[in-house]
């Protein structure tokens, strides 16, 4: 399975925050929004990932990750200058990655899901179709809605509905089998002009191929595209963080946790840096045991 991390935009929701600076790149507590998105594709277990940004970002996004050599995953950086909709990013990295089964995260989705290894065994196993998520919100109308049957199954989405048929929310982070690819060479732009990711998952549910997985009541989701959502995000990660004493989204334990880097080569990095931020400090301390 190959990963998708969408990170272009304009961010116009946080202006004048991001009249100059990618909003993927804004703190969430004590590190970059970008590394969370990134953070769930590593847990995966998924090390080819397309990131996709505008011409702008691109040079500041090398800079922060290279080609993620170090982290012991492939970074490549695909270019969409005008936001063209969600689903364009299927058209973007057609040619690299049509045949694969994708993840694609939303760069400004922060997830905090305590039991991923067992909450995503099935999806990650996964042989044809999709899987999407659902979340309860008090303002549907702002996201993309599922209606869902007694039985978990998906009865209709719509994107931002004036009238949602539930408080379901789907979440920026969406599984697919090679299909999608074509899926979206055939798509036609929506009134508001852009591809929309509503209708690739309809054209699943209509062939009966969409699997709708409800993230339970441990689990968090943020949309941080707001002033308010990102200062939350905040808040929690460190409320979180504080409590159990550890790094939520920590780049570095994940490789090793999850056998892209040895000890021995990450301990060497972490030691060549000069940094003494918390989150370095965090790193050295689990270094010296290695």
């Amino acid at each position: 399975m190959k990963g998708i991390i969408l990170a272009g935009g304009s961010g116009t929701r946080l202006a004048p925050m991001t009249k100059a600076f990618s909003k993927h790149l804004l703190p969430v507590y004590d590190k970059p929004m970008l590394y969370y998105p990134l953070s769930i594709l590593m847990l995966l277990g998924i090390r080819e990932i397309h990131m996709i940004a505008t011409s702008h970002d691109k040079p500041l996004y090398e800079e922060l990750f290279g080609d993620g050599s170090h982290l012991g995953i492939s970074i490549q950086y695909v270019i969409q200058d005008k936001p063209n909709g969600i689903a364009e990013a299927f058209l973007l990295t057609y040619d690299d990655l049509k045949g694969s089964k994708v993840c694609m995260m939303l760069g400004d989705n922060i997830f905090y899901i305590p039991n991923h290894k067992e909450f995503f065994a099935d999806i990650v196993k996964m042989q044809s179709g999709a899987y999407i998520f659902g979340y309860q919100v008090s303002d549907p109308e702002r996201y993309g809605v599922v209606e869902v049957d007694g039985n978990g199954k998906a009865l209709s989405i719509e994107e931002k509905p004036l009238n949602p048929k539930s408080n379901i929310a789907v979440p920026g982070m969406y599984f697919y089998d090679e299909k999608v690819f074509e899926y979206a060479k055939n798509l036609k732009p929506s009134d508001r002009g852009e591809l929309e990711i509503t209708d690739i998952n309809n054209i699943y549910l209509s062939n009966k191929e969409l699997n709708v997985k409800v993230l339970g009541r441990s689990s968090i989701w943020l949309d941080s595209g707001t002033s308010d959502a990102l200062l939350e995000s905040s808040h929690l990660i460190q409320s979180i963080e504080k409590r159990h004493a550890t790094k939520i989204a920590c780049l570095e334990e994940i490789a090793v946790n999850m056998g892209f880097v040895d000890k021995k080569t990450m301990k060497k990095w972490v030691e060549s840096t000069k940094s003494k931020s918390s989150y370095m400090q965090y790193l050295k301390n689990l270094a010296s045991n290695w």
